[in-house]
């Protein structure tokens, strides 16, 4: 383009009488508009292309791919691109008057090419998360977080050459004297730096994904992961409530990810009934006749009892001492009632762990634990079967002349004092 092309115009506004410099004024101003309306017309008709061909692209391809393309608006951002380049190219014929002001109108226009680089970026990064949170193997990736590591060095990129622009020096030179103020800058992105190689270890170790349930007890989380960014990761505790936690905090802190359970075949139940150490006893035999009435242990009493009297035949035990010979107690009946009854569960995965044991006596009593696996994983389900199991254990343990110890309460301290 000829700047001088536009002095025809010039020319006609001082011929009708006006002064030069009101006449360049208005010779600026109305190519200064003209530049505008063209285009702002080329603008115009590329985005009706591109909305046509992309639409028409979009519906005949199988990928869903172009479709988010459209919904972040990708294609109208394209669209602009022609028309700067011709503002740009247009701008020294408009300003052939005006030396001093086409330089700042030049870097101007370069500064909105820059941000329009980066707005172009954003939507192609914004439209690939969201491309990629459709296919179901990245559904559980922390994709947030790369998007924003990206935009970090896109806009870093383009603040760079916005510098560069405006004080006429290369980006090299800008990276230079960068270097020399690199300790502020790390103080500044301290943050971000650090979530940055937090979201690179969580990923690269698979230690947390979205949907993952986790425990965090320093910071109150209990729930379902449901975002994971560069610098924080989102927790919707049970309560429903929001937990953010700093993403470097799961590499620094120790927090528990429950994926393990979710992923296995039940999920764990232990939790001990503890009985009082006094009402533990030799059973005799009118006792074992009793408990023979019980369908679960039948078997096992009729086969046990045989067993102890023949050995006690054997080592002519003097059974006038409970103490002498081999006995059953009534806390080992009722361990192994325990064990039958777990198995013959419908609930309890039988595939996985499945064990009662005593632990060592405590103040309170003997602990007898009960560690099994509940096929159902769900927490409403979970909670119901271990309910439904403990509650028959709590029922059955008074058939076994056993019982359970509790602290008294103040009602039971007064009968106790009405007795005396």
């Amino acid at each position: 383009m000829n700047p001088e092309s536009n002095h025809g115009l010039y020319d006609y506004f001082v011929g009708l009488g006006i002064p030069d410099t009101t006449a360049a004024y208005l010779n600026f101003g109305t190519l200064f508009m003209a530049m505008l309306l063209i285009a702002f017309l080329v603008d115009f008709v590329l985005w009706r292309i591109l909305r046509v061909v992309s639409t028409r692209m979009a519906r005949s391809t199988r990928t869903n791919f172009d479709d988010i393309l459209i919904t972040n608006r990708v294609p109208r951002k394209l669209a602009h691109i022609v028309p700067l380049l011709l503002i740009y190219e247009l701008l020294p014929w408009v300003f052939t008057d005006f030396e001093y002001a086409q330089t700042i109108s030049t870097k101007t226009v370069l500064i909105v090419a820059v941000i329009l680089v980066i707005r172009i970026s954003k939507s192609l990064l914004l439209s690939i998360k969201d491309y990629l949170k459709t296919l179901p193997r990245f559904k559980d990736k922390p994709v947030d977080s790369f998007i924003q590591v990206f935009m970090i060095f896109a806009w870093l990129a383009g603040i760079m050459t916005i510098f560069a622009i405006i004080t006429d020096t290369t980006i090299w030179k800008f990276l230079t004297a960068l270097g020399a103020a690199s300790a502020v800058v790390l103080l500044i992105f301290k943050d971000t730096i650090l979530g940055l190689v937090a979201s690179i270890q969580v990923s690269a170790n698979d230690m947390v994904r979205i949907g993952d349930w986790i425990s965090f007890d320093k910071y109150g989380a209990d729930g379902d992961v449901i975002e994971i960014n560069l610098a924080t990761v989102k927790v919707q505790n049970w309560d429903k409530t929001i937990t953010t936690i700093p993403t470097y905090a799961l590499i620094a802190d120790s927090f528990k990810n429950w994926r393990g359970m979710q992923e296995s075949g039940g999920r764990r139940i232990k939790r001990a009934l503890i009985l009082k150490q006094e009402s533990v006893h030799f059973l005799n035999e009118s006792e074992i006749e009793n408990l023979k009435e019980i369908d679960l242990i039948k078997n096992y009493l009729i086969d046990r009892s045989e067993k102890i009297n023949k050995y006690n035949e054997e080592q002519n035990a003097n059974k006038s001492l409970m103490i002498n010979g081999r006995n059953m107690t009534n806390l080992g009946v009722f361990r192994k009632y325990v064990e039958t009854y777990l198995e013959n569960h419908t609930a309890v995965n039988k595939e996985m762990t499945m064990m009662t044991r005593q632990l060592a006596p405590t103040p309170q009593g003997i602990p007898l634990e009960i560690y099994v696996f509940s096929k159902d994983k769900r927490w409403q389900n979970y909670e119901f079967i271990m309910a439904d199991i403990f509650d028959h254990l709590i029922s059955a343990v008074p058939y076994f002349g056993l019982e359970i110890f509790e602290l008294p309460s103040s009602l039971g301290f007064s009968k106790a004092g009405n007795t005396t």
